[in-house]
């Protein structure tokens, strides 16, 4: 099973560790365009504070976020799990996971980024700002930029398992499940039972804890039918969506 993550908006500090190393993350054909990215958003925070505030979507309050972008060569780098923070990755908890789901969280968690195009939960990066959304000078849309690399690189890290898509719609722009690799790929509502409405907190809380449940009980569902399944033994209220591949899971109290 291979689970598609958004990142976080805030991210914890990157603290006092050894800079990135690009050529250690997964996925090593994103790599040219990695490097693309990075490039452009060094340069633009280096040499244009004002105009790399523009193009990041940053109020005056978050104009530190410009100087943690200039030096993310230097940078220490960390766990992107213990970068990564907000309400769907305190959900998650990966620091109190047992080894066994750790390790089943380091094989099957890929996290989306604006920056890094996908990364692993144990590929060490900085911390950094730039979502998907952002559009560089230079490359363009993010979300087009990646598409490319995506389409060539995602078909082999799906495997041949359950895709679990649990992205905003931001960055699921950047990479569409097509084919067969389309048929085994699920995607997750979190519905307010009452109202049958999405509320964003208790949405991204909720998937957070989905997937720390998959990870506990060591599910390996290789089908939507086998997912549907596994959360339904493990207490979810679940039913199908209205289009194709979508569950809804259905939760009464907004927590």
């Amino acid at each position: 099973m291979l689970v598609l993550l958004p990142p976080s908006e805030g991210k914890a500090s990157s603290g006092g560790g050894a800079p990135l190393k690009p050529e250690s993350l997964s996925l090593p054909g994103l790599a040219r365009a990695r490097a693309a990215v990075l490039d452009e958003l060094v340069e633009l925070c280096v040499s244009d504070e004002e105009k790399a505030r523009e193009v990041l979507g940053l109020s005056e309050g978050l104009r530190g976020e410009v100087a943690k972008n200039a030096e993310l060569r230097t940078a220490g780098a960390r766990p992107a799990g213990e970068i990564y923070t907000g309400v769907l990755y305190d959900a998650l908890g990966l620091a109190t996971l047992d080894a066994a789901a750790r390790e089943r969280a380091d094989e099957s968690l890929l996290v989306f980024s604006g920056l890094w195009g996908a990364v692993r939960v144990g590929d060490r990066i900085p911390s950094y700002r730039c979502s998907m959304g952002v559009k560089l000078p230079g490359l363009g849309a993010l979300g087009a930029h990646w598409r490319g690399a995506m389409a060539s690189v995602m078909p082999e890290a799906a495997g041949e398992g359950l895709v679990l898509d649990l992205r905003s719609s931001a960055y699921a722009a950047a990479w569409k499940p097509k084919g067969e690799v389309a048929a085994r790929t699920a995607t997750v509502r979190v519905l307010h039972a009452p109202t049958r409405k999405v509320v964003s907190h208790f949405n991204k809380a909720t998937k957070g804890r989905i997937v720390r449940s998959l990870l506990e009980a060591g599910a390996e569902p290789t089908g939507r039918e086998g997912l549907v399944e596994a959360l339904r033994e493990l207490g979810y209220v679940v039913e199908e969506g209205g289009k194709a591949g979508v569950l809804d899971v259905l939760v009464d109290e907004i927590h």
